[in-house]
């Protein structure tokens, strides 16, 4: 077998890791090792980053629509619950947008799900 040095595959693959470390401090954005460890565990935080984001959204949404809730007289799981017995499908995040936006139509949806409601004995 012939000898392989690999010298342009090597300084490619170092390359493209320490212009992904450019910007970080120090050491991380100069020397190969370190900047592989930062780039690493930066790209660790960006891949749960990307799965937290839509936690996180889902939280505000909700927030959102149990303000708008309280201020028609009404708490947030009585409403959902009520919309669902109503057959009224709308996600979470076109909900909190009408909240927000649309203050008389967030209300005419809290009287439906309020009517949905079994009444209380």
């Amino acid at each position: 077998m012939p000898r392989v040095k690999r010298g342009t595959k090597r300084r490619d693959k170092r390359k493209k890791i320490l212009e992904r470390a450019s910007g970080y401090f120090l050491t991380k954005s100069k020397l190969y090792q370190a900047a592989q460890e930062a780039v690493q565990r930066g790209l660790k935080f960006a891949f749960i980053g990307r799965k937290q984001k839509k936690r996180q959204y889902r939280s505000l949404w909700i927030v959102r629509i149990s303000a708008a809730c309280k201020l028609n007289g009404i708490s947030y799981s009585q409403f959902v619950h009520g919309l669902k017995l109503g057959g009224i499908e709308l996600d979470r995040k076109i909900l909190a947008d009408i909240a927000v936006n649309d203050a008389a139509g967030f209300s005419a949806l809290v009287e439906q799900a309020k009517a949905a409601l079994p009444v209380a004995a």
